[in-house]
């Protein structure tokens, strides 16, 4: 299966469990894999037959600065049912949201989440 790779979309909201998370807010890189069948749009070189990067960045972006949510579990699962919704081209979809510098005891440079999903046959 071809795939079409988005890296480190960044992001600024108010997710968390912390009320300081919701207060304050904090950055958020989402990274997406969204596998298809690129071969039309290989051969055509036209944008109808192919995902639009802009049109994911703004599904991705209505997401993660929208309705703050408590877990990157729950973002990362709106993501993936949102684009499986949305473009018809895409069969699999794995989309990693990484909650850069938590406030958790300890030292931590990240957590994230990462979950694979598939339209339904």
């Amino acid at each position: 299966m071809d795939k079409i790779m988005m890296n480190q979309l960044e992001f600024y909201g108010y997710h968390g469990v912390y009320p300081e998370e919701t207060k304050l807010g904090q950055r958020f890189y989402v990274d997406l894999i969204m596998e298809m069948d690129l071969s039309k749009s290989a051969k055509s070189d036209n944008l109808n037959d192919t995902i639009d990067y802009g049109a994911v960045h703004d599904l991705v972006k209505s997401i993660m600065e929208g309705e703050p949510r408590n877990l990157v579990e729950t973002l990362a699962e709106e993501i993936s049912s949102s684009l499986l919704n949305e473009f018809s081209f895409i069969e699999n979809v794995t989309v990693k949201v990484v909650k850069p510098d938590p406030p958790i005891p300890g030292h931590y440079e990240s957590v994230a989440v990462e979950i694979m999903r598939s339209r339904s046959v």
